[in-house]
């Protein structure tokens, strides 16, 4: 590590310790020559795979596009932002621990929905009905009903049918 004061490049760690919850290293450091002192940190770069969309065109993972996605689906959803982090996270930790360089978008798609049925079936709904471009009211209906046999919960199917007729008043 060059130091900022004179540039030098030997320096030295005198303290380190976690921050962040464990995801980040502290490092405090004194240069050699100058004997300033100065703080680092570290952090793990974790790379994450291409996205690798239906037309074929490969383009870098964008959690910010991710998160805007998720967001538009849980508007006005009693959802908090903690839960929502939590999901993305997950989304991404799926995405790594498959060892790919690339997943098709699909892959992706189908992670969103699933973290959104565990938080919302009303965003999940209004999720699927985008990603697979639903065209009438009958394909709302049909996953209503699909959601509602998978879920058992018949109060679940007449909440989403609830939240969406509210949503397009």
């Amino acid at each position: 590590m060059h130091c900022p004061f004179c540039g030098e490049a030997d320096t030295k760690v005198i303290d380190s310790r976690l921050v962040a919850d464990g995801d980040q290293v502290r490092r405090r450091r004194e240069c050699l020559s100058c004997k300033e002192r100065f703080t680092t940190f570290e952090t793990a770069e974790l790379v994450m795979p291409r996205v690798v969309k239906q037309d074929g065109t490969r383009t870098p993972f964008d959690e910010d596009k991710l998160r805007a996605g998720m967001m538009k689906a849980l508007e006005k959803r009693p959802v908090s932002i903690e839960e929502i982090e939590a999901a993305i996270n997950r989304i991404k930790f799926h995405l790594r621990a498959t060892g790919e360089r690339e997943v098709k978008s699909l892959v992706v798609g189908e992670a969103v929905m699933s973290e959104l049925r565990q938080l919302d079936k009303v965003a999940y709904v209004r999720f699927a009905s985008v990603y697979r471009s639903f065209q009438d009211v009958n394909e709302f209906k049909e996953e209503i009903e699909r959601l509602s046999r998978h879920g058992n919960e018949a109060g679940d199917a007449a909440e989403v049918a609830g939240a969406l007729a509210r949503d397009k008043e």
